[in-house]
């Protein structure tokens, strides 16, 4: 990136800047959200890999968007706390890169992990006999290790683009993160072809796995709809509502952010949209895919219940 003929060496975070008397309420609410974010998704980790009952795909999947969870709030908590805690605004560029780059890669993830989790759903819901074929560890090992490399590509595709924009003498973020959208407003060169990727790419990695989710849950639905038994009906319906919710909330944030028209651009709207999936998604995710499921429950309870667990880990 560059300024004029002077390479950028910094930019400066605006998006959090708070007054005195909010700020210690506004660090302590952040921090408490980041450690239950971390703790709860490491718990469901260890509860996975400790218990051989929950060493299926469901919690195969489960496993790893607990772990992308980790590394996306990681991403961007730690420094936004920084912030807040020193009021030092400042990034470098560097840094802002790397930020960029592990942000843009877990968004990606996230989005094929819960395709994944819908298909391992819909096979098991809509086509039970064929599930050990469909999702033996040689496909499940494929549907983790694919996105992994697209989301990579997409990643590394942005931040190339990105080499070729000039930037003018403005270098606030109105964010509180390097996120690539309020990036590309500082520059004073055309975006058009980063815009355009955004767009394109944007909307095959994100709009097909939301698609694809949204064709399985539906499906999924029909089939609940049949089921014999009220007491299956009423408990799988639970767990299908609670799977929806988590969804819409991961992607409605994600389309209110990036893919909104600029004319409704509002720069308060998407930071707000931007603390929904970065801070309270990855936080939510452990209760909503996981303590509502009597397996995972009895799972960390053993875990929990071990002699000197906490000195062990």
């Amino acid at each position: 990136m560059q300024q004029g003929n002077q390479t950028i060496s910094e930019f400066f975070f605006m998006g959090l800047t708070v007054g005195s008397e909010q700020q210690q309420l506004i660090f302590m609410l952040f921090l408490c959200t980041y450690l239950v974010t971390v703790v709860g998704n490491l718990l469901i980790i260890l509860a996975i890999i400790n218990d051989a009952h929950l060493h299926s795909p469901m919690y195969f999947f489960l496993a790893n968007l607990s772990f992308t969870d980790i590394c996306f709030t990681t991403t961007t908590s730690p420094k936004m706390l920084a912030n807040i805690q020193s009021q030092i605004l400042a990034i470098s560029f560097t840094g802002c890169l790397t930020q960029m780059y592990f942000f843009i890669l877990l968004v990606e993830m996230n989005n094929f992990l819960l395709a994944d989790m819908a298909y391992d759903w819909y096979i098991a819901i809509c086509h039970p006999l064929h599930y050990a074929a469909l999702l033996s560890p040689k496909h499940c090992a494929l549907l983790a290790v694919t996105p992994w490399v697209i989301s990579n590509l997409v990643s590394i595709l942005h931040l190339s683009l990105l080499g070729l924009v000039t930037f003018c003498d403005q270098r606030e973020i109105p964010h509180f993160f390097c996120d690539l959208e309020p990036i590309l407003r500082l520059a004073c060169s055309d975006t058009q072809i980063n815009d355009l990727t955004i767009l394109v790419v944007g909307g095959v990695f994100i709009f097909i796995p939301f698609t694809f989710i949204l064709v399985s849950y539906a499906i999924i639905g029909c089939t609940v709809f049949e089921f014999p038994s009220a007491k299956g009906k009423c408990k799988t319906s639970s767990t299908y509502s609670s799977h929806l919710s988590t969804v819409f909330l991961c992607y409605g944030s994600i389309v209110g952010a990036y893919f909104l028209p600029s004319s409704a651009y509002l720069a308060e709207k998407e930071k707000v949209a931007a603390i929904m999936y970065t801070i309270v998604t990855p936080m939510m995710n452990p209760f909503i895919y996981s303590l509502r499921n009597k397996d995972m429950k009895g799972a960390l309870k053993r875990l929990l219940s071990r002699k000197n667990f906490f000195w062990r880990w």
